[in-house]
């Protein structure tokens, strides 16, 4: 390999523009009160010509030639928040003459789609002059929110709490106690409505600044002016026939459901939830407190393996989304079939996501086989698969190695490390 000479980067009217209109994007879109106004579909699309350098090393996502660099130096971590990739899923993986893409929210700065529910949270307070440097905010969390928080308040030099109930991954309290959050660790017993109780008794206790993600509009209208806008804007004149999610608060179903509709009514919304825990299923709602939170446990629930998807109670954010009748299709996900798919993706396509992402993509899976032939489906994938390693996605993954890798060790004479022998 030879390294490319300086000529290989001139510095043409083309480039020269595109660093302007790339600035004038990153300006509207990194100002503080660029969320709340949904973006129009095609705004601030860069189209960029294909110079020696993108025929050496091929393009980025953003069409970019790779080598280029991010475009602009950030102020903080926060304005790497949305804007996420759309991938195409290969045949290996698509029913025939369908086709299907996910949306990557794993790309991300910590790894998934609840970046941008904290990033919105924490402005949205700000603004309101409800925290300021120095407090503390608290919210109940199965991991992902949690991690967010704990970005922003690390980056915003805030305190954060959190309660997360028994069952959740380890990595997730580590991750937030790297991030300098302190995790109350609630008893499984008590479910998704014991962590939330907990983090409710504290706010009030110590007078911290409760987040309230299953009830605050922050959450849901970020997703309208952001997720929504950019999957229309990838998806401008070309065919969208079907946008697949889950839901844990259901801000993105809420959000950019109420968006995507809006604006391409004719997209079918496709929701799904664990079949073991269908709750909105069994058509029975939730009982609130004054402030919108559960009362208690519904009725419908069932332990189920997707962490991060339906707690035990119908969130008020997606209770608002329904109510928009936003759903057109429903699917509900067998037990095993998130885990399997999430390999799948993995082993098929290269995409690493969590249990929530590969029952996503099996709903999309599913409504691509029942689709008329020529469908396109956008399914989102809320989160890596990292985040899952003490979970039932790689408890057939061994750490040592397998009968074949050993065969493959000792194809060669050296350097040849046996199990131990017992």
């Amino acid at each position: 390999i030879k390294p490319v000479a300086s000529s290989h980067f001139p510095v043409t009217k083309d480039t020269m523009k595109l660093s302007f209109l790339s600035l004038l994007a990153v300006v509207a879109t990194t100002s503080s009160d660029a969320f709340l106004t949904p973006a129009t579909p095609g705004a601030f699309k860069v189209s960029t010509t294909t110079g020696p350098v993108n025929k050496r090393f091929g393009t980025t996502k953003l069409q970019k030639a790779r080598g280029e660099g991010y475009g602009e130096l950030l102020d903080d971590i926060s304005q790497t928040i949305g804007n996420t990739p759309v991938v195409k899923i290969n045949d290996r993986l698509c029913p025939e003459g369908r086709t299907i893409y996910a949306k990557c929210e794993f790309f991300n700065p910590l790894a998934s789609v609840k970046d941008r529910l904290a990033l919105s949270i924490i402005e949205t307070a700000e603004k309101e002059g409800k925290i300021k440097p120095g407090d503390t905010i608290i919210e109940a969390t199965s991991g992902n929110t949690g991690i967010a928080l704990a970005m922003m308040a690390a980056q915003r030099g805030y305190k954060c709490v959190i309660t997360m109930a028994e069952p959740f991954s380890v990595e997730r309290r580590k991750l937030m106690r790297m991030l300098g959050a302190k995790v109350i660790v609630t008893p499984k017993a008590g479910k998704g409505t014991g962590m939330v109780e907990k983090a409710a008794e504290l706010a009030e206790k110590h007078g911290w600044f409760l987040c309230h993600q299953f009830e605050t509009d922050a959450n849901w209208k970020f997703h309208e002016a952001t997720t929504g806008p950019e999957i229309l804007n990838d998806f401008k004149d070309k065919d969208l026939d079907y946008w697949v999610t889950g839901y844990g608060t259901g801000g993105t179903f809420h959000g950019a459901g109420k968006y995507i509709k809006a604006n391409r009514p004719d997209v079918k919304i496709v929701l799904a939830e664990p079949g073991a825990a269908d709750l909105l299923a069994s058509g029975i709602p939730t009982e609130r407190n004054d402030d919108g939170s559960p009362k208690g446990s519904h009725p419908a629930f069932a332990p189920h393996p997707i962490q991060g998807w339906t707690p035990d109670f119908i969130p008020l954010v997606l209770e608002g989304g329904q109510k928009l009748n936003l759903m057109d299709e429903y699917v509900a996900i067998p037990d095993g079939a998130g885990v399997e798919t999430a390999q799948a993706l993995a082993k098929t396509q290269g995409i690493l996501c969590g249990i929530s992402g590969g029952a996503t993509m099996w709903a999309a899976i599913e409504t691509a086989k029942k689709a008329p032939e020529g469908s396109v489906i956008c399914a989102m994938l809320p989160d890596t698969g990292e985040r899952y390693l003490s979970t039932p996605l790689f408890a057939s993954i061994d750490a040592d190695m397998n009968e074949e890798e050993l065969e493959i060790a000792k194809s060669t004479p050296n350097h040849i490390l046996l199990p131990a022998e017992e």
